[in-house]
C-alpha cells in the first residue's frame, strides 16, 4: 500500500529485489529521492530548536564578532537555497512553460526543492543562532547533518553518472547540473562545518585551553590534544605546560554545587538520626518499665545473688548503650549527594554506554553473515565487501561511543574526588574539638588521599552496574537464537558462580577494612616519627620506632597476602567462567541430539558472544569488590563530614556592651559531655585595657584564651567580644612561605606599616641576616627560624593585622629577656604600638605585672583574684603569697652591698623602686628561660642562613634562600633498571616461573580455539551422515580439558605473582624505612614531611596494590595479542603484509603516548603533595586561622592547589582517550583487513578459519588498547618504585654502632674538649662554628650564652653529631667522638631539648621506649620531676595514653616529662637546651633544684637566652658569630666588662646584685 503511494509520488518503481541481485547493484531512483532525502532533512529539523534557542534570548544579541568563516558558511547556504529555487523553477518551466508536453512531473519534483529551500532558510537561522551562542565554535548537529547529506547524496551521485556513461549522454541536463553543483556546495559546507569559528575575544582563552576551541570532529577524535602529546614527546612536560581547566571542572565550581546538595542531604540525614535515637530511647524506657513491674511481682523473695547478676547486666547494657551512642552519626547521604551533584554527566555517560553495548552485538551477527558468505562460493563478491565495510563502520562507531563514555566516567571520577577533597578541607576548618579528637591528622590526610581515591575509582566504572547485566541478558538472547535451550547449561554455570563471587567479595571487604586500619596506624606512627625525628635521633630511639612500624607493616602484609590469595582464586574463577560456560553449552548442544552439528556459524558467533560475555562476567565481581571497598570509605567519610561543627554562637559580638571583652558566669569544657575545665568565670575587660593572666601550670590560662576564641563548649554563661581578634598562640604557627607572607597573613602590603611592625617586633636585625630579607622562604613549620624568631613573627602577624582585641598566649617566654623587654616596651606595654588596643596577655613573667592595668589570677580553672598589681599585693591573697615566698628567699640571699643602679634604658620601663627591683630579681630567680613551640623545630637552623653575610654572589644567595628544594622529578623514560629492581625484589626464580606458567596458559588458549575451528569442520565432513559419538566425546573432552588447563595455569600464575609481589612490597618498604631512619638531620630540614610521608602513603600503596595487578594483566594481554596475531597469520597468510605497517603505527602512537602519559602521571604525583602539605599545615594552625577569621582565604588557596593537581589529572585522562581512540581505529583496521582477506581468499580458506580469524580480530581491539594502557600505567606506577628507591639510597649518617665500642662506664669523668672545631650545616653554606677550642672539666656546670644565631644550639648538635665536623674534633674523656657509633655516643649523653616532643602511646613508652627500666624507676623519676601526683591521679597511671604530639598534656607537663626522661638516663653529661619553657615560677624552682641535686655529679651544659639561670655556673661561655669570645667564671666576666657584662646589663643584672643567685 505504502510502496504504491510512494511509486505514484516518485513516478518510478520504489523497490525491486532485482536491483541488488546482480554483480553491480544499485538503489532505485525513488528510494534515492525519498528515503535518502528525508533522513538528513529529518535529522536537521529535529535538531533545529536546539540551535535556534540563542535567537530567542533577547539579551545576548551579537555576543561574537562576525568572522570570515561565518560569512562563507552563510554564502554557501544561500547558494544552495538558489539551487533549490532553480530545481523548482526547472520543474515549473517543464510543466507550465511554452514547451510543456502536457504530462505533469511527479510530485517529488515539487516537494523536494521546497523541502530543501525551507531547510536552507532554517539553516541560515541556525548558523546565526550558533554565532550568538556563548563560547560555541561549531555545532555537532550541523556537522552530522552535512555528513549525512553528503553520504546520502553519494548514491544519486553514482546513479546519475552510471546512467550517463551507459547511455553515452545526459538525459536531463538542468537537473543533472543542479545536482552536481549542489553536491559540490554540500561538500564545501561539510568541510566548513568541521572548522572552528573562534571569535577574536576567545583566542586568548583557546590558547590557555585548546579544548574550548575544538570542533566536534576534534572533540570526538581528541585531536585537540595533539599539541600536548607532541610537546610531551619532544621534551618532558612541566606544570607550566598544563592547560587551564574548563569552568565546570574547577574545584570552586564543583565544590560549591556539591556543598549545596550536601547541606540538604546531610540535614535530612541528621533528622533521620534524631528520630531513630528518639525511638530507641522510647523503646528502652518501655523495656525498663516492664522490668520494673517484673521485679515488683517477685517482691522480696529475690536472693542477693540475682540482684547482683541484674546489676551486672545493667552495667553491661549501659556500656553497650554508651558504645552505641558513640557509633551513631548521620548515614546514607553521601551517595545521594554525589548523584544529585553530577547526575547530568552520569546520564550522558549512560546514553553513550547503551549505544556502545548495543553496537557490540551487531559484530557477531555480521560475523555470522560473513561465515555463511564464505561457505557459499556462488554469492556475489560485493556482499563480502559490504560486510567487511559494515564491520569497520560498526567498529568505528563503537569506538567513538566508547571513548565518549569513558571520558565522561573518568572526568566524573576526577570531579567526585575534587568535590570530596574540597568538602573535607572545608569541614576541617569548622570541625568541633570532639570531632578533632576522634580523627588524628594522619587519618584525616588518609581520608583525603586514600578514601577520595576509592570514590574516584568506583565512579569510573559505576555504569557497569546496569551495563553488565544488560550485556549478559542480550548475549543470552542471541545465544538462545544460535544454540537453543542448551544455552541454559551455560547460564546455569554462570548462576552457580554468582554466590561464589559474592562470598569472595564479602571476604575481601573484611580484609580491606582490616588493611585500612593497619595503614592508618602505620601512617600515624610515621607522621609522628617524621615530626619528632630530631628527638628520636638525640635519644637514639630509632630502633624502637622501627620495630613499631615493622610490626604494624607485618600485620598489613599478612592481610595483603590473604587478599592476594583471594584475588588469585577469584581470577581463576573469572578465567574459567567463559571456558566452562562455552564447554557446558557446546557439550549439551551436541549431546542433546545427533542432528545438532556444531557449524562454523554457530560456533564462532557463539564464541564472539561469549567474548562479549567474558567482560561483564569478569568485571562484575571486580566492580562489586570495588564498591565494597568504597562502602568502607563511604562510612569513614560520612562519619567525618557528618560530625558536629564548631558553634559560631559561643562568642557574641553585641555592640551594646560597654566592655571590649566580657565573660558572664561562663563554664567551658573541651568536650560536649565532659566536666567543665573552666568554672564560673566572670571577667570584664575595658576597651584599650592591658590584662595579664597568671597561674600555675594547668590552671587553665591557655584554655581561657581558647574559650574566648570560641574553641570550647560553653556549658553555661556567655562571652561577648567587640571587634576583630588577633591571636598569638603559645606555640608559634608558621606557614611554609616567605617571611613577609607569614606576617601579612592575607592583609595588603604597606611598606611603612610593615617596617614599623618589623622594628617593634625586633625583627630588623634578624632580617639583615636572612639571605633574601623578608622574602626568604621559611621551611615547613618554620624550621629555619629559631624559637624566638618564630614567636616574634607570630607577634608581628598579630600587630600587622590591626585587630581590636589581642589574645597573647605567653609570647614573651620564647625570647631572650632583653628582647622580651623590648617587645613589652614597643608592642604590648603601655607605650607600645598596641597601647590603644585591648590586650589579654598570658604570662609567667612577673616583671611585667606592675605595668598592666589588671592581673587575673587563675587557680584550677577558676578566676581566683582580679585587680591591679598593687591591689593584689596588698590583698595578701594567693598571688601575694607566691611573690612573698620568693621575696623571702631572695632577701636571705641578698648581699649587704647592693648596688642600686639600673641601666638608663631599663629605668624608662621600670622606675627605680624597691618594688621593681624585687620584681626583676624575682624574674631572674624564676628564670624566664621559658621557651616553646608546638611543632618539632629541627635545629637552630637560623644560624645557617644568618651566617651568610659573606655570600657575595647572587647565585649563592639564591642557594641559601630556598631552604625547601623543589621535589625532584625524574624525566624521560623510566630506566629499565627500575623494573629490574622490582623484579629483583620479587625474586628471579619467581619471575621465571610466573612467565613460564602464563606462557603455558596462552598455548592452551590457542590450542583450544584451533581445536574448535577443526571441530566445526566436522559439520562439512559429516554432512548428511551420522555423527559418531566417540568423535563427539573426544571433541568435547579435549575442548573442556584445554579450557580447564587455562584456568588452572592462570590460578597458579596469579598465586605465584601475588606471593612474589608481597615479598617485593616487604623488601621495598623495609629498605625505605631503614634508610629514612638513618639519613642525617639535614635531609629532614630540607625535605617537607608531607613529601616523605607521601612515599610511605601513596607510593607504598601503589607498590602494594596497583603494580602486582598491572604486572599480571600486562603479561596476559601481551600473550593474548601474540596468540591472536599467530592465528590471523595462520588462517590468512596475506595478513603478514598488513601487520608490518600497523605495527609501525602502533609503535609510534605508543611511544608518543607513553612519553606524555608518564610525565603527566609524575606531575600528578608531584602536584598532589602540596594538597596534603597545605592540609596538614591548616589542621595544625586551625586556632590561628579561625581566630583571624581567614577560613575563606585558606579555602581559596586549597581550591587553587587542588586545581593545579586536576590540570594534570584532566590532561592524563585526555591523553588516555587520545591514545585509546587511535589504537581502537588500528584494531578496527585489523578487523577490516581480516574480513577483507577472508573475502579475497574465500575460495581457498575454510569457513572455520574465517570465523576463528575474525572473531579473534574483533577481540584484539580491546587487547591492543589494554596493552598500551597497562604498559603506560605500569611505567607511570613503577615510578613509585623509583621514588621509593630514591629515598632508599639517600646518603646515611655515620653508622649507629662501630667496632670501636667505648667501655660501659664511659664517660666516667664527663670531661669535654673541643679542638679547633669547625662545622657547617650543609656543604654549600658557611661555617656556623669557626674553630672552637675549649676544655670543660668533669662535673663542671657551664652556661652557654650568646645572641640569637651565635651558634649555641649548633654546639649541642655537634656534641650529638647531628651535624658532623667540617674540621677539628671533640673529645669526651679523651675519646674522639667521631670514632664511635652514633648510638654509642647518643645513648651516653642526655639532653632536655627546647621542644617537649611526645609521641602517641603510653606515658611509659614515652619515657622508656625499650622497656629497660622497672616501674619503680619510673615512679622515682616522676616524683623527682614533680609529676607523680598527676600520674597517680590518672585512671591508667603509667599506661595513660598520650595523644598525638602530646596534645592532652599542657606544654609545662610535657616539659616535665622530658625532664623525667633525662633523670631516667642519668648520664654523666647533661645538656639543657633552654629547657624551662612554659613553666610557672614554682615548678621552675623545683626543676632547678632537681637538676642541681640529681645532676651534681655530672657535667651540665646549659644553653640560656636569659642569664639569670646560669649566673651560678662554674664558668660561662659567651659565643658570638660562631666563636668563643669569652670563657670564664661569671664574676670574672662581670669585672672584665666585655660582651657578657653588656648582656647582663641588658637583662637588668648589675655587677653586685647577681650574687643573689
Amino acid at each position: 500500500m505504502c510502496a504504491a503511494a510512494l511509486e505514484e509520488y516518485c513516478g518510478s518503481v520504489f523497490w525491486n529485489a532485482s536491483y541488488l541481485d546482480r554483480d553491480d547493484p544499485d538503489l532505485p531512483i525513488c528510494v534515492e529521492q525519498t528515503v535518502l532525502v528525508w533522513i538528513p532533512l529529518g535529522f536537521m529539523w529535529l535538531c533545529a530548536p536546539w540551535n535556534l534557542m540563542p535567537l530567542c534570548r533577547r539579551s545576548q544579541v551579537n555576543k561574537k564578532h562576525w568572522t570570515k568563516l561565518y560569512f562563507c558558511k552563510q554564502l554557501v547556504v544561500i547558494l544552495l537555497f538558489l539551487t533549490a529555487i532553480g530545481g523548482l523553477t526547472v520543474t515549473l518551466v517543464e510543466d507550465f512553460g511554452p514547451n510543456s508536453s502536457g504530462e505533469k512531473s511527479p510530485a517529488v519534483y515539487y516537494t523536494n526543492p521546497v523541502l530543501f529551500a525551507v531547510t536552507w532558510i532554517l539553516l541560515l537561522l541556525c548558523q546565526e543562532g550558533l554565532r550568538r551562542k556563548e563560547r560555541a565554535v561549531d555545532s555537532a548537529s550541523l556537522f552530522i547533518f552535512w555528513l549525512l547529506l553528503v553520504l546520502c547524496d553519494i548514491f544519486p551521485f553514482q546513479t546519475l553518472l552510471r546512467e550517463a556513461l551507459r547511455l553515452g549522454e545526459v538525459r536531463d541536463i538542468p537537473r543533472f547540473s543542479l545536482f552536481y553543483i549542489s553536491f559540490g556546495l554540500e561538500v564545501i559546507a561539510f568541510i566548513l562545518s568541521a572548522v572552528a569559528d573562534i571569535p577574536q575575544d576567545a583566542k586568548e582563552l583557546v590558547k590557555k585551553n585548546p579544548e574550548a576551541g575544538a570542533t566536534f570532529m576534534s572533540r570526538i577524535t581528541f585531536n585537540w590534544f595533539n599539541s600536548m602529546v607532541l610537546k610531551g614527546y619532544q621534551s618532558p612536560l612541566v606544570q607550566e605546560d598544563m592547560w587551564d581547566l574548563n569552568e565546570v571542572d574547577n574545584t570552586a565550581y564543583i565544590g560549591q554545587r556539591f556543598n549545596h546538595h550536601m547541606q540538604n542531604e546531610l540535614g535530612l540525614a541528621r533528622i533521620r538520626l534524631q528520630n531513630k535515637l528518639k525511638n530507641n530511647l522510647i523503646q528502652n524506657q518501655e523495656k525498663e518499665v516492664k522490668e520494673d513491674s517484673l521485679s515488683d511481682r517477685l517482691g522480696k523473695g529475690v536472693s542477693q545473688e540475682v540482684l547482683m547478676m541484674e546489676e551486672k547486666d545493667n552495667i553491661k547494657k549501659k556500656k553497650k548503650e554508651k558504645n552505641k551512642k558513640k557509633i551513631d552519626y548521620p548515614k546514607s547521604w553521601l551517595v545521594i549527594t554525589i548523584y544529585k551533584t553530577f547526575k547530568w554527566i552520569l546520564f550522558e555517560a549512560a546514553f553513550f554506554k547503551l549505544l556502545q553495548d548495543l553496537l557490540a552485538f551487531v559484530s557477531p551477527q555480521l560475523l555470522k553473515l560473513m561465515i555463511s558468505f564464505t561457505k557459499q562460493k556462488s554469492r556475489y563478491a560485493w556482499e563480502g565487501y559490504l560486510y567487511a565495510v559494515l564491520l569497520l563502520v560498526v567498529a568505528i562507531l563503537q569506538s567513538l561511543f566508547l571513548q565518549q563514555y569513558v571520558k565522561r566516567c573518568f572526568v566524573l571520577g576526577m570531579k567526585v574526588r575534587a568535590a570530596l577533597m574540597a568538602v573535607i578541607y572545608k569541614k576541617a576548618l569548622v570541625m568541633s574539638n570532639d570531632n578533632r579528637k576522634e580523627s588524628t591528622v594522619g587519618e584525616t590526610v588518609n581520608l583525603m588521599s586514600a578514601d577520595t581515591q576509592r570514590f574516584n575509582e568506583v565512579t569510573n566504572f559505576i555504569h557497569l552496574l546496569w551495563s553488565c547485566p544488560l550485556q549478559i541478558i542480550v548475549s543470552i538472547v542471541f545465544l538462545w537464537m544460535e544454540l537453543g535451550p542448551s544455552t541454559l547449561a551455560g547460564l546455569a554455570v554462570m548462576v552457580l558462580l554468582v554466590p561464589i563471587n559474592g562470598l569472595l567479595a564479602t571476604k575481601a571487604k573484611n580484609l580491606q577494612t582490616e588493611n585500612m586500619k593497619s595503614k592508618d596506624k602505620r601512617l600515624k606512627i610515621m607522621n609522628e616519627l617524621l615530626n619528632g625525628i630530631k628527638t628520636i635521633k638525640l635519644f637514639a630511639w630509632e630502633p624502637s620506632f622501627q620495630t613499631q612500624v615493622e610490626d604494624i607493616r607485618g600485620e598489613e602484609l599478612k592481610v595483603m597476602r590473604k587478599f592476594a590469595y583471594l584475588t588469585s582464586f577469584s581470577t581463576f574463577i573469572s578465567n574459567c567462567a567463559p571456558a566452562l560456560v562455552s564447554l557446558a553449552t557446546f557439550a549439551v548442544f551436541v549431546a542433546v541430539s545427533s542432528d545438532n552439528m556444531l557449524t562454523a556459524e554457530k560456533a564462532f558467533t557463539s564464541i564472539s558472544l561469549f567474548n562479549i560475555l567474558r567482560n561483564p562476567l569478569s568485571m562484575l565481581p571486580m566492580l562489586i569488590a570495588s564498591i565494597v571497598q568504597t562502602i568502607v570509605s563511604k562510612k569513614r567519610l560520612e562519619r567525618f563530614l557528618g560530625g558536629d561543627d564548631l558553634r559560631n554562637d559561643i562568642v557574641r559580638h553585641d555592640p551594646s556592651f560597654n566592655s571590649a571583652v566580657s565573660i558572664c558566669d561562663g563554664s567551658f569544657a573541651w568536650e560536649k559531655d565532659s566536666e567543665p575545665l573552666l568554672k564560673n568565670v566572670s571577667l570584664d575587660i575595658k576597651p584599650g585595657g592591658l590584662v595579664a593572666i597568671v597561674g600555675a601550670v594547668g590552671s587553665g590560662k591557655s584554655s581561657l584564651l581558647s574559650a574566648l576564641l570560641g574553641e570550647m563548649h560553653c556549658t553555661k554563661g556567655f562571652i561577648n567580644i567587640q571587634g576583630s581578634l588577633a591571636f598569638v598562640p603559645q606555640q608559634a604557627w608558621i606557614q611554609n612561605a616567605t617571611l613577609r607572607y607569614n606576617i601579612l597573613f592575607g592583609s595588603p602590603y604597606e611598606e611603612r606599616r610593615f617596617q614599623e611592625v618589623l622594628e617593634a617586633c625586633a625583627l630588623g636585625p634578624d632580617l639583615k641576616l636572612l639571605p633574601a630579607r623578608d622574602l626568604t622562604e621559611i621551611g615547613e613549620k618554620g624550621i629555619n627560624l629559631s624559637g624566638g624568631q618564630k614567636q616574634r613573627v607570630s607577634l608581628a602577624r598579630a600587630v600587622y593585622s590591626e585587630a581590636d582585641v589581642f589574645l597573647l598566649d605567653d609570647p614573651l617566654s620564647a625570647v631572650d629577656s632583653h628582647v622580651g623587654k623590648h617587645l613589652f616596651d614597643k608592642v604590648i606595654g603601655p607605650n607600645g604600638l598596641l597601647k590603644n588596643k585591648t590586650r589579654i596577655l598570658v604570662t609567667h613573667g612577673v616583671s611585667f605585672l606592675p605595668y598592666v592595668d589588671e592581673v587575673v589570677v587563675m587557680v584550677n580553672g577558676q578566676v581566683s583574684e582580679v585587680g591591679s598589681y598593687q591591689i593584689l599585693r596588698a590583698s595578701k591573697g594567693v598571688f601575694s603569697e607566691v611573690l612573698d615566698a620568693y621575696a623571702k628567699e631572695q632577701s636571705n640571699d641578698r648581699s649587704s652591698e647592693e648596688e642600686e643602679h639600673l641601666d638608663t634604658e631599663d629605668s624608662e620601663l621600670c622606675p627605680d623602686t624597691e618594688e621593681s627591683r624585687l620584681v626583676f630579681r624575682l624574674e631572674d630567680r624564676v628564670s624566664l628561660a621559658l621557651r616553646r613551640e608546638n611543632s618539632i623545630k629541627r635545629n637552630q637552623r637560623g644560624k645557617r642562613s644568618r651566617k651568610n653575610r659573606s655570600l657575595k654572589t647572587p647565585e649563592n644567595t639564591m642557594k641559601g634562600q630556598r631552604l625547601i628544594e623543589k621535589e625532584t622529578m625524574e624525566t624521560g623514560q623510566v630506566k629499565f633498571s627500575v623494573y629490574l629492581q622490582y623484579v629483583r625484589a620479587m625474586g628471579w626464580g619467581n619471575a621465571l616461573w610466573i612467565l613460564l606458567i602464563y606462557f603455558t596458559q596462552s598455548v592452551a588458549f590457542i590450542g583450544q580455539n584451533l581445536w574448535l575451528s577443526d571441530w566445526t569442520n566436522d559439520a562439512v565432513d559429516y554432512y548428511n551422515l551420522t555423527y559418531p559419538s566417540w568423535k563427539r566425546d573426544t571433541r568435547v573432552g579435549v575442548f573442556g580439558a584445554l579450557g580447564m588447563a587455562q584456568g588452572l595455569f592462570v590460578f597458579l600464575g596469579t598465586l605465584l605473582l601475588a606471593n612474589a609481589a608481597v615479598n617485593a612490597s616487604q623488601i621495598l618498604h623495609l629498605r625505605l624505612l631503614n634508610n629514612i631512619l638513618r639519613v642525617p638531620m639535614v635531609f629532614f630540614d630540607t625535605t617537607p614531611v608531607g613529601r616523605i610521608l607521601n612515599r610511605f602513603a601513596k607510593d607504598i600503596f601503589t607498590i602494594d596494590e596497583a603494580i602486582p595487578k598491572l604486572f599480571s594483566s600486562w603479561i596476559m594481554c601481551l600473550l593474548g595479542i601474540l596468540g591472536t596475531l599467530i592465528i590471523l597469520c595462520l588462517s590468512t597468510p596475506f595478513f603478514i603484509v598488513v601487520i608490518i605497517p600497523l605495527a609501525v603505527i602502533y609503535f609510534f602512537v605508543q611511544r608518543f603516548y607513553i612519553a606524555t602519559s608518564r610525565q603527566l602521571r609524575r606531575l600528578e604525583s608531584i602536584t598532589r603533595s602540596p594538597i596534603y602539605a597545605h592540609f596538614g599545615e591548616t589542621v595544625s594552625g586551625l586556632s590561628v586561622i579561625r581566630a583571624y577569621n581567614h577560613q575563606e582565604r585558606f579555602l581559596k588557596h586549597n581550591e587553587v592547589t587542588i586545581d593545579e593537581n586536576l590540570k594534570s589529572i584532566y590532561s592524563r585522562i585526555m591523553s588516555n582517550r587520545w591514545m585509546a581512540i587511535r589504537l581502537q581505529f588500528l584494531g578496527n583496521l585489523v578487523v577490516f583487513f581480516a574480513a577483507l582477506f577472508a573475502v579475497i581468499s574465500r575460495n581457498t580458506i575454510d569457513s572455520g578459519l574465517v570465523g576463528l580469524s575474525i572473531s579473534y580480530a574483533l577481540n584484539v581491539t580491546l587487547t591492543l588498547n589494554m596493552v598500551v594502557r597497562i604498559t603506560s600505567e605500569l611505567e607511570t606506577n613503577i615510578v613509585c618504585v623509583e621514588r621509593v628507591s630514591e629515598y632508599s639510597v639517600q646518603e646515611n649518617e655515620a653508622p649507629w654502632v662501630t667496632q670501636h665500642t667505648p667501655s660501659d662506664r664511659w664517660p666516667e669523668a664527663g670531661r669535654i674538649q673541643f679542638v679547633e672545631y669547625k662545622v657547617r650545616y650543609r656543604p654549600e653554606l658557611d661555617l656556623v662554628l669557626k674553630g672552637i677550642t675549649c676544655d670543660i672539666a668533669g662535673k663542671e656546670k657551664i652556661g652557654i650564652v650568646g645572641r640569637t644565631g651565635a651558634g649555641k644550639s649548633s654546639l649541642t648538635n655537634c656534641l650529638f653529631r647531628i651535624i658532623e665536623a667540617a674540621d677539628g674534633r671533640i673529645l669526651i674523656d679523651g675519646l674522639d667522638i667521631s670514632t664511635i657509633g652514633l648510638h654509642d655516643l647518643r645513648k651516653r649523653l642526655t639532653i632536655i631539648p627546647q621542644d617537649p616532643v611526645l609521641f602517641s602511646g603510653t606515658l611509659r613508652r614515652n619515657l622508656d621506649p625499650f622497656d629497660k627500666f622497672s616501674d619503680e624507676d619510673m615512679w622515682r623519676v616522676l616524683e623527682l620531676s614533680h609529676l607523680k601526683d598527676y600520674v597517680t591521679g590518672l585512671k591508667e597511671g603509667l599506661q595513660h595514653e598520650v595523644a598525638e604530639g602530646g596534645e592532652n598534656l599542657s606544654v609545662g607537663q610535657r616539659q616535665l616529662l622530658c625532664l623525667a626522661r633525662a633523670l631516667l638516663r642519668k648520664s654523666r653529661i647533661l645538656i639543657l637546651d633552654e629547657a624551662t619553657a612554659a613553666i610557672d615560677l614554682e615548678t621552675d624552682n623545683l626543676i632547678q633544684n632537681t637538676i642541681s641535686k640529681e645532676f651534681s655529679q655530672c657535667t651540665v651544659l646549659t644553653i640560656a637566652h636569659r642569664l639569670h639561670s646560669i649566673m651560678d655556673s662554674s664558668r660561662v661561655m659567651v659565643l658570638d658569630a660562631g666563636q668563643i669570645v669569652e670563657f670564664d667564671s661569671p664574676s670574672n666576666l662581670m669585672e672584665k666588662r666585655g660582651h657578657f657584662y653588656s648582656m647582663a646589663k641588658d637583662a637588668g643584672i648589675t655587677h653586685n646584685n647577681f650574687t643573689i643567685l
